[in-house]
């Protein structure tokens, strides 16, 4: 198995052992996709593409926009959190939305086949990303809209995650919010990938956790780093030794409220 197989498959555990997903961090995931939905002019009668469909926050409330002459299909490649947007599609008796458990980064639609491509939450996890933008510009008509969310690199506790493994490793990797982390990052992609008119709106958020949230405390893990290699050869006391740095990081930046983790998000808007 490659590092990249490797990786995906971690993927797909750790988003496939998510099965409140909806409720996680209280509204926030509704919201983002609530707020990504209302970035793109919908209308009757579209066809679009939500890549990394997870529950299907997009593609449902998509679906509900475009109505019975438009069409949405949702690709995602974790079998668990296919089955609790089936669950909800179901319930909403919805007949314009095909679902597909497949790897996005492999899959192929035909060019010019979609109004607009959405990807909430997931385009930081794909391995190349601009290979992915560039896939989604030829899957979009003329005028077309691709728009997905990011968080800024300094987001999600991201720096302090790079600053311990140069410590403990002695060599800086690259962290998975690295590439889309400015909106320069952010414009210079898209531009790679021949989009235009492109926006970007920022939504500053953040939250305290309790010094006991065990999220806080986790491993610095492969997902992080997008599976770098050098994570999967450490020694068991290498790995013990980030837990402890990184815990004891934390720690220092505990309040009388609890830990501050910056939420922030990016929401991203571009044409073919």
């Amino acid at each position: 198995m490659t590092d990249v197989d490797s990786y995906k498959q971690q993927l797909k555990e750790f988003y496939g052992s998510r099965t409140t997903y909806d409720h996680e961090e209280g509204t926030r995931h509704p919201l983002d996709a609530k707020i990504l939905l209302e970035f793109v002019p919908l209308h009757s009668g579209q066809k679009i593409l939500d890549v990394a469909t997870g529950t299907g926050l997009v593609a449902i409330s998509a679906a509900k926009k475009v109505g019975s002459e438009g069409y949405v299909i949702g690709i995602d490649m974790t079998p668990g959190m296919l089955h609790q947007a089936r669950q909800k599609i179901a319930a909403k008796k919805l007949q314009n939305i095909e679902l597909i458990e497949a790897d996005a980064e492999d899959f192929n639609f035909s060019d010019s086949s979609f109004d607009v491509v959405f990807c909430c939450e997931a385009i930081v996890l794909f391995p190349d990303i601009l290979a992915a933008l560039q896939k989604w510009y030829r899957f979009l008509k003329i005028g077309g809209f691709v728009a997905f969310t990011c968080p800024p690199e300094t987001a999600y506790m991201a720096s302090l995650q790079q600053r311990i493994c140069a410590k403990v490793l002695g060599v800086s990797l690259p962290h998975i919010l690295e590439p889309l982390g400015t909106t320069e990052k952010c414009r210079k992609l898209l531009t790679q990938a021949g989009f235009k008119d492109i926006e970007i709106k920022i939504e500053p958020s953040g939250r305290y956790r309790p010094v006991t949230d065990n999220r806080l405390s986790q491993t610095i893990n492969n997902i992080n780093f997008k599976g770098h290699p050098l994570l999967s050869k450490l020694s068991p006391e290498q790995l013990n030794q980030l837990q402890v740095e990184y815990k004891a990081e934390i720690e220092k930046l505990a309040t009388a409220q609890g830990i501050w983790e910056d939420t922030t998000k990016f929401f991203v808007r571009a044409q073919k």
